[in-house]
């Protein structure tokens, strides 16, 4: 048998997903004036390709948003723990990691977008995607039934805003998602 040069559509797929990849890390690592043609050479595609998936940096960071949202609520569904507030917990790790790498993005967007553009409302499909690991920790009686998972979100939000760095918030993190499980007890 010989090897078939992969379809252009894959290739396409694999260019797109690679330029997502570079520009989200150049995005956290130098800000959101991070310039299109250092995010080509980082991807390792040329400036054609660049353009023809993102025919302007407004796209390219709308693309780089919803593609993290959708990550996000993806990962409610699949989650990993011993138990309802285990996954409930890795879940708000994970939107921890979500709010703290998307501010360059956000800022971008807002130079250029109008705030009641839908690409803004990742706050409801987050919300939908976590409330079913809130309530199956609250039926367990390991999260407080109490507390609604807008509250939870702004609390984990207000700690990735703290200035400082990782390791810094980490154990703030760490001590309010345990506050969360003992309230529940």
């Amino acid at each position: 048998m010989t090897d078939h040069p992969p379809s252009k559509r894959a290739d396409a797929a694999r260019n797109r997903q690679r330029i997502l990849e570079a520009a989200r890390t150049a995005f956290a690592a130098t800000g959101a004036e991070t310039s299109m043609a250092e995010i080509a050479r980082r991807s390792g595609v040329g400036p054609a390709t660049l353009y023809r998936n993102f025919a302007t940096r407004h796209e390219l960071l709308e693309a780089l948003l919803v593609d993290e949202v959708d990550e996000v609520c993806a990962a409610a569904a699949t989650v990993e723990g011993d138990s309802p507030g285990e996954r409930l917990t890795t879940w708000l790790r994970r939107f921890f990691q979500y709010v703290t790498t998307k501010r360059p993005v956000v800022l971008g967007l807002l130079e250029h977008t109008d705030r009641t553009d839908p690409v803004f409302d990742s706050r409801g499909r987050m919300l939908a995607a976590g409330r079913p690991l809130l309530s199956a920790a609250q039926d367990a009686h390991q999260i407080a039934g109490d507390l609604d998972l807008d509250q939870i979100l702004d609390l984990v939000v207000a700690i990735a805003k703290i200035p400082g760095t990782p390791e810094y918030r980490q154990p703030i993190l760490d001590a309010a998602l345990a506050g969360l499980h003992s309230r529940g007890t």
